[in-house]
């Protein structure tokens, strides 16, 4: 009996000490996820800032691309409407610097001095001159805002260090944005960085697909300088936590001139970049960090988070893991000094668990079953419905379509016999051939809707079809962009992928307000993508889950049978994104057959059966004969025949 109990004490002093550990580990996992996830929307947030600069640099060099001869006052207007300070905070300076050769070096050294009179601002020492060994120069020519700090700058050349020469050079040959990493200092006290980034500018009028083109045509580059305190700042302000250190770090080097200091790779320091001093933390093991990349262009930077666990943990947290170890010691107490009376009831305890067990599984296997029979059953009644939807337009067309045919052509006989004799049943029979016109376009509509003939075709006529029509219907700017290969799909997979295409368009029209859509249409290896993004409202929160809206539950339901892929994405000021894929090569693609359309020229052509076109063709040569004797020749005026429409078209 004393061992029994010591055994028992020690046993449940282990599960205490180890539902501690494991708690208190527990907690500092969740705080390390906590803060990691927050420091992952710090670097989302400093690369979305990184994105924007570079979005103001290009809108920058496209002022200069669509005119050469932009001006001082011209470049001012252009930034001041920017309006940085308010938009772009963290952007210190927007300049333009030409390219010229050592000939035109004096006329650009007057232009500078003759605009740094103007501003107030004292000469420059020296003369910009020709160096020996060097045939090309890139010249500070515009400074804005304007400022004494910024203006110290204009006429500098940016080529006078042989880094930032070979940096220029690439990005002028690459035609890419150049970030050579050097820092130049705005104010006093320790990391007071501006980082640079530079874009090259071309002539209009002279192409660029080459380097030596790009040569050729280069005229010199636009640059803004953003200072990273600012830009660092603004992220942490937004930080949820106080007390949060971020080092951002250059792991990039810069080549040292001859006689320069090896540089520090530390572009900000938050303990160093504050005014107010916070206190370090000697206890390496109180704080949680956080590592992760930033790409700045072709340079690469390494953010370091790092906090006081404290500062993570509640007041709950710190009595949490002594809460368990308490509650861990007495009920390993209490299970103990019971185990010896349950030891019997225990084997069937696990009896009884295993046959639960194992009915649980037997129930999920046979879920499982019933609900891929669902799927397939829904499958199976989707393909029914699509094949009865393509029987009963081919049985319209066949019967229907050909009687209102023979019918217009009896009536335009008629009326054309009844022209000059019989004026009010020339009338009549002139209001008897159009009302079968509008009889014949319903019967087309109805065709339409049941199946679009196009399908025929094959998937690339028939998206390019429905896309047509969408716009036509509804006024929307359709855009479809697609590669040049033919997507050979069968008949199933190349209907469901058209049903997807309708019923997302549909959803535009109805709930969108969209007034420009843009369809993506490409064919990767063996995968087939469409992408269908509006410029609408977006989605409503809960709107997918709405009761009694199965369209999008449709869409995924017909994508999870031919085994793709389905995403959505929605913003109120983004609109809708909605992006398909689906497998090619597990579907043997079938040519698509080429249907005979008739010589109705307001109905589709939709491909007739043997037995279908016999009375056709015999009512049809009839008709012609009456008409030759007539004089008269069909009239094809509203041909819309898709077939004729994109062989015109392709022509």
């Amino acid at each position: 009996m004393p061992t029994a109990m010591l055994t028992g004490a020690l046993l449940s002093v282990a599960v205490g000490a180890a539902l501690y550990l494991a708690t208190a580990k527990a907690i500092e996992t969740d705080a390390q996820t906590r803060f990691r996830g927050m420091a992952r929307t710090a670097q989302f947030a400093i690369e979305a800032r990184i994105k924007s600069y570079t979005d103001v640099l290009r809108g920058t060099a496209g002022l200069f691309r669509a005119s050469a001869t932009v001006g001082a006052d011209e470049f001012r207007h252009y930034v001041e409407q920017l309006d940085t300070p308010r938009n772009f905070p963290g952007i210190e300076v927007i300049n333009f610097a030409r390219a010229v050769g050592p000939a035109e070096l004096p006329a650009v050294d007057a232009d500078v001095r003759r605009r740094l009179r103007q501003y107030g601002m004292p000469e420059p020492a020296t003369k910009l001159q020709a160096l020996p060994g060097r045939d090309s120069y890139t010249i500070l020519l515009y400074m804005e805002p304007a400022t004494p700090q910024t203006l110290d700058k204009l006429g500098l050349d940016l080529e006078a260090r042989s880094y930032i020469r070979r940096t220029a050079a690439e990005s002028r040959d690459n035609n890419t944005i150049a970030a050579s990493g050097f820092r130049v200092r705005i104010g006093p006290g320790p990391i007071q960085n501006v980082l640079a980034m530079r874009l090259p500018v071309y002539r209009s009028d002279m192409p660029i697909d080459t380097v030596i083109q790009r040569r050729a045509a280069y005229i010199g580059s636009v640059g803004i300088g953003f200072g990273v305190n600012r830009m660092v700042d603004g992220v942490l302000e937004g930080f949820p936590l106080d007390g949060v250190r971020l080092v951002l770090t250059d792991l990039d080097d810069i080549p040292q001139e001859p006689g320069e200091n090896r540089r520090n790779g530390v572009l900000y320091d938050s303990n160093q970049a504050t005014k107010v001093p916070q206190q370090l933390v000697s206890d390496e093991a109180g704080l949680l960090r956080a590592s992760l990349p930033i790409a700045f262009n072709q340079r690469h930077w390494l953010a370091d988070f790092s906090i006081e666990k404290s500062a993570l943990y509640t007041r709950f947290d710190l009595f949490y893991p002594w809460l368990a170890a308490l509650a861990g010691t007495l009920s390993t107490a209490l299970l103990y000094a019971l185990f010896q009376t349950m030891a019997s009831s225990r084997r069937s305890a696990l009896r009884m668990a295993e046959d639960m067990t194992r009915e649980l599984r037997a129930s999920q296997a046979k879920l499982q079953a019933t609900n891929e029979k669902l799927r397939q059953l829904a499958a199976h009644a989707e393909q029914i419905k699509e094949g009865e939807r393509k029987r009963i337009a081919r049985e319209i067309h066949d019967e229907l379509a050909q009687n209102l045919l023979a019918l217009k052509i009896e009536a335009e006989i008629l009326a054309n016999r009844t022209r000059d004799r019989h004026g009010r049943l020339y009338e009549r029979a002139s209001a008897t051939v159009r009302q079968i016109d509008l009889t014949i376009r319903s019967v087309r509509q109805i065709i339409n809707d049941l199946r679009p003939n196009v399908l025929d075709l094959g998937l690339n006529a028939a998206v390019d079809w429905q896309v047509a029509d969408f716009s036509r219907r509804t006024g929307i700017e359709c855009e479809l962009v697609e590669d040049e290969t033919e997507h050979h799909l069968d008949d199933h997979c190349a209907t469901a992928f058209f049903r997807i295409l309708q019923e997302s368009l549909n959803n535009v029209a109805r709930h969108a307000r969209a007034t420009k859509v843009r369809i993506d249409l490409h064919q990767h290896a063996d995968m087939l993508t469409m992408t269908i993004r509006d410029n609408g409202i977006g989605m409503q929160p809960g709107s997918r889950n709405r009761n009694g809206s199965f369209g999008l539950v449709g869409i995924e339901e017909r994508v999870n049978i031919l085994g793709g892929s389905f995403s959505i994405s929605s913003g109120p000021d983004t609109g809708t994104t909605i992006v398909v894929t689906i497998p090619v090569g597990g579907h043997p693609s079938e040519p698509p057959a080429v249907p005979t359309h008739d010589s109705d020229a307001a109905l589709p052509a939709i491909a007739l059966t043997w037995s279908g076109c016999a009375p056709m063709l015999s009512r049809f040569s009839t008709a012609v004969t009456r008409l030759t004797e007539l004089n008269i020749k069909p009239d094809r005026s509203q041909d819309n025949c898709y077939h004729c429409h994109r062989s015109r078209r392709s022509s």
